[in-house]
């Protein structure tokens, strides 16, 4: 196990084993199979309809998707040896069990809910808030407040609103099935870039690590995990173009594609993306110059290599962030934003993802063995563990900028530290099996080929195991308590009692009392859980962390509670109408005097009506403090208001 491996040798001595016109091809017709085979998967689990709560979805699953990976594996051990069926034959083979694998796992269990992993809980809210206002507009817009350049990349969620538009559906109802094709997308289009820089075979092992990992740690962000899970490939690729000083120039056009999409769709990959093609630079600059190379020949070598990359992912970014530069005067006058003020707990700690007693655990601890081994004879191992490095790199930049009052957001990288170690796992047992055959008695070969590959099958089996009764338990679990905008949830309860079952009286009472199209409505809400449902644009975001800085959070809070101590209708109405901002038409308020409120105002505000409004309480955790401000009945006792009680809410328009 010294010397160069076998999984390091690109065809007649490129950076990449498969031409361009095949790779353009396999990236097309692949993620075209995928999304098909994904929505029929998705429509046949969703006519099961067993009713919850039963353990026959998990069984369906893992009878499912173990049926699957024995395909898979089986394809693994003899399918690319055989030659009946053709290249595309197996290319097609691979990319139906890929897709019905990452299907079946996650869409059986949520067969009978209209909603993804976690429901419309918490961060899946804002999601599906930004998915429904993709839906009703062509353009770009921010998801939450009207006439403002958008801050958040919306790229996957633009893609989405399409999705809606073509199937005819709103934009919350279409993001499980989106969200779980583009599930089936990434584990299909990771086996092709993976086939670029590895043998097929070990590019099909590496694509089922993949799918398996994020059912783990990645998928419960569906619109992150495709640029987490295509990291890996690309950044072996990075690592090959920048070292060889001659090379085909489209593969610096693929990177800089790949940090364009990243771009657009999750700006901490983005940005972790950039810099570790920069420290794979430096390296490869410090280590030419050590060999001899002059400092100017060398820089103006990675200049030009780098150009291209820059240029391309610069290009794409500008589709969906011109906007705000433009708002923002190309960031010289650049709001600062409390997006990045966040810091649980698997943010102050380092990851340890290979001390885990797990099956992936265990997978992780021999990737960090191999790594540590292998990297200074292995492009690919070296490649990885720069990637690691940067991530420890990361986490440690982000600690410092709490002295700046902010953080890097360093534990989303999680997800691309765990896949990184599991694929070099995967990599360092196969040169072990490989060693292992060498040195033992050729009889035995075939044996520890079939052992191998069934406890691979197994531990397969285990980690899906693992993620289905673990990991998104509690996922799945919201997905089928929280409440629809019919006031119901997928196990049929209409609790008056939970917030959740007035959805469908407010979105009504809404319609009538303005008798205009969710569109043209801004709300003051305390029930922020309705802007996921319907495209109404917001006075105020429900936290700081996902308002726009355009829009000034603080100011907006400021001037909500000025609004409250107004001492007349007359004063109330001049107020609002005089906001520098866009005015709400629509109060949604807390009525503490319904049945269903649990609303407890202080003695001094007893029968006001309220609204909930978040600060940031960065660095504590949680990070948002809660509190609330009352409005006096009487203010909206004008004619100039129409009014209606809806459960725990009363609900205001002006004429």
């Amino acid at each position: 196990m010294t010397g160069p491996s076998p999984i390091d040798e690109p065809r007649q001595n490129s950076a990449v084993r498969l031409p361009l016109r095949n790779t353009v091809a396999e990236l097309v017709a692949g993620s075209a199979v995928a999304a098909v085979v994904s929505l029929v998967l998705q429509f046949a689990a969703a006519r099961l309809s067993i009713s919850e709560p039963s353990y026959a979805p998990e069984a369906l699953t893992m009878l499912s998707s173990g049926l699957v990976l024995a395909a898979l594996f089986a394809l693994l051990a003899f399918g690319y040896r055989a030659t009946r069926i053709g290249r595309w034959g197996k290319l097609a083979a691979t990319w139906v069990a890929l897709s019905a694998f990452s299907t079946l796992s996650l869409a059986i269990p949520l067969q009978s809910t209209r909603f993804y992993y976690g429901g419309s809980s918490t961060d899946n809210g804002f999601r599906m808030q930004l998915m429904t206002r993709m839906a009703s507009t062509l353009g770009l817009a921010d998801m939450n407040y009207a006439e403002t350049a958008p801050y958040y990349p919306s790229g996957w969620f633009w893609l989405g609103g399409r999705f809606a538009n073509l199937l005819g559906w709103e934009g919350w109802a279409a993001y499980k099935l989106y969200a779980l094709c583009w599930v089936a997308v990434t584990a299909v289009v990771a086996f092709t870039l993976w086939s670029v820089v590895l043998r097929r075979r070990l590019a099909l092992l590496a694509a089922v690590v993949t799918a398996l990992s994020g059912m783990l740690h990645g998928v419960v962000e569906p619109y992150a995990w495709p640029s987490a899970a295509w990291l890996l490939p690309v950044a072996v690729l990075a690592w090959r173009s920048l070292r060889m000083t001659e090379g085909p120039r489209w593969t610096l056009i693929c990177i800089g594609g790949y940090v364009g999409f990243a771009a657009i769709t999750y700006t901490l990959h983005f940005g972790f993306a950039v810099a570790m093609i920069m420290l794979m630079a430096l390296i490869t600059g410090v280590h030419r110059v050590r060999q001899g190379e002059g400092v100017g020949p060398v820089v103006k070598q990675l200049f030009l290599r780098l150009l291209p990359i820059g240029v391309v992912s610069l290009v794409i970014a500008l589709l969906v962030w011109l906007p705000y530069l433009l708002s923002t005067g190309f960031l010289l006058n650049n709001p600062r934003s409390a997006a990045q003020h966040y810091l649980p707990e698997d943010g102050a700690f380092l990851p340890v993802p290979m001390t885990e007693a797990t099956a992936f655990g265990g997978l992780c601890l021999a990737g960090f063995v191999w790594l540590l081994l292998r990297c200074r004879h292995s492009e690919i191992a070296a490649s990885m563990l720069a990637i690691v490095l940067a991530i420890y790199g990361w986490f440690a930049l982000s600690t410092l900028a709490l002295l700046a009052k902010t953080t890097l957001l360093a534990f989303r990288l999680n997800v691309v530290l765990d896949l990184t170690l599991a694929v070099a796992g995967v990599l360092g047992l196969l040169e072990l099996i490989g060693y292992l055959r060498r040195r033992i008695d050729p009889r035995y070969a075939v044996q520890i080929s079939l052992v191998a590959c069934a406890l691979g099958l197994i531990g397969a089996v285990s980690v899906t195991q693992e993620a289905l009764s673990g990991k998104l338990l509690g996922y799945t679990e919201q997905a089928y308590t929280d409440y629809y905008p019919t006031g119901d949830n997928a196990k049929g309860n209409k609790d008056p009692g939970q917030r959740g079952s007035w959805f469908d009286d407010e979105i009504r009472a809404v319609a009538a009392l303005t008798g205009r199209e969710p569109d043209q409505n801004v709300l003051l809400s305390t029930d922020y859980k309705l802007m996921s449902f319907q495209p109404y644009w917001g006075f105020q975001q429900e936290t700081p962390h996902y308002a726009n800085p355009l829009a000034d959070y603080d100011a907006r809070a400021a001037e909500v509670e000025r609004w409250s101590k107004a001492t007349s209708s007359e004063e109330l109405l001049r107020m609002v109408r005089g906001s520098k901002f866009k005015s709400p038409n629509v109060f949604i308020l807390d009525n503490p005097q319904s049945r269903y409120s649990e609303v407890e105002p202080p003695p001094e505000h007893e029968g006001d009506l309220g609204l909930q409004l978040k600060g940031d309480a960065f660095p504590q955790n949680p990070n948002v403090r809660d509190y609330h401000v009352y409005f006096d009945r009487a203010l909206f006792d004008s004619p100039a208001f129409v009014k209606r009680d809806v459960g725990p809410y009363t609900i205001i328009a002006t004429r």
